[in-house]
């Protein structure tokens, strides 16, 4: 299998990571003028089990260290199996809030509140279970980033208090996903071997952990998105005849963006082997400067804001940049 030589690449894959998960949204701001969140999920789902499958398949398959994929597979003990497949549904129940969060709030809220709580939660779950790097410089990016987040919601607030009343249940919707949100890389991590070109036996090489972990996502979607079907966040109940019904085009854009989130999250894994854990998470999720500068530049999400807003938002992009810089220099 495939597996990557040095720091310097595992860290230019850990920021493709954040560009993948910070930009799959957009396509369900594109699918969502005319397809709810509950049906484009659908294909979003579909995508992020088919590019596993695709990424096991080549990449897994090929070359001369590690297990190949269906070796792995093969020899791979229950609880191992369970832990990639319980990180797939705790994600899954974790990225359908964050979805709704999306479709309720806009993602330059959703991202920075949601992906931002889980990148300081999960950077310190994946540390103290496998420590590596500094933990001073580490920690202090994080606080930066921290400090990024709370001057999104004071700019957010600055902008619902001129412009239009929303209700708390888009940050709300948020704050849940990025709690759960920031358990499931830790679940997908424990039940892979520390050493990909060595695996130990009965542990998970990172293509068979991505792809149990996509079949986790799957199988869980017929119950939680179900639920959303019936019980929706906004709106009306919507049908699984609706979702037969949708054109190629809507159905293409959830799949495409399932495919791009799990570029990411096959990339992220495999750079985990020379980063460590918490760095190559806590990167990725840097996923939320990706999303704001979406949602700032090109959805204009805060286009009508008040005077002050603009400085708020350059200061959040600053100590982003800044505390994301200290996480890569931490693993130097």
């Amino acid at each position: 299998m495939y597996i990557v030589p040095s720091y310097t690449l595992a860290i230019v894959f850990t920021v493709i990571t954040m560009l993948c998960w910070g930009s799959w949204a957009n396509t369900q701001k594109l699918a969502g003028k005319t397809w709810r969140f509950e049906l484009f999920y659908w294909d979003y789902v579909i995508g992020i089990l088919f590019l596993s499958l695709v990424s096991a398949f080549l990449l897994g398959s090929f070359g001369e260290n590690g297990r190949s994929f269906f070796a792995d597979l093969q020899q791979a003990e229950w609880d191992n199996l369970s832990n990639a497949f319980l990180g797939g549904v705790v994600f899954n129940l974790a990225n359908i809030l964050l979805v709704a969060a999306i479709a309720v709030a806009g993602m330059s809220v959703a991202f920075p509140v949601g992906i931002g709580i889980a990148l300081v939660l999960g950077v310190l779950i994946n540390y103290f279970a496998t420590p590596y790097g500094d933990a001073v410089i580490l920690f202090s990016g994080i606080g930066l980033i921290t400090i990024a987040i709370i001057l999104d919601a004071a700019a957010y607030n600055k902008l619902t208090k001129t412009i239009r009343k929303v209700s708390t249940k888009g940050i709300l919707l948020s704050i849940c996903a990025g709690v759960l949100m920031s358990l499931f890389y830790r679940f997908v991590a424990s039940s892979m071997s520390s050493d990909f070109v060595n695996p130990v036996s009965g542990k998970l090489t990172p293509y068979t952990a991505v792809f149990i972990f996509a079949i986790g996502i799957f199988i869980s979607n017929f119950i939680f998105n179900t639920i959303f079907m019936k019980k929706p966040i906004e709106g009306e109940p919507v049908t699984y005849k609706q979702y037969f019904n949708g054109g190629l085009k809507v159905h293409s854009t959830g799949f495409l963006g399932g495919i791009i989130w799990c570029i990411g999250m096959s990339l992220n894994i495999i750079a985990a082997g020379k980063a460590g854990y918490a760095i190559s998470y806590g990167l990725g999720q840097g996923a939320t400067l990706i999303a704001a500068l979406w949602g700032v530049f090109i959805w204009k999400e805060f286009s009508d804001a008040p005077k002050g807003t603009n400085i708020l938002l350059v200061l959040m992009f600053m100590c982003f940049v800044t505390g994301l810089g200290l996480v890569v220099y931490a693993g130097i």
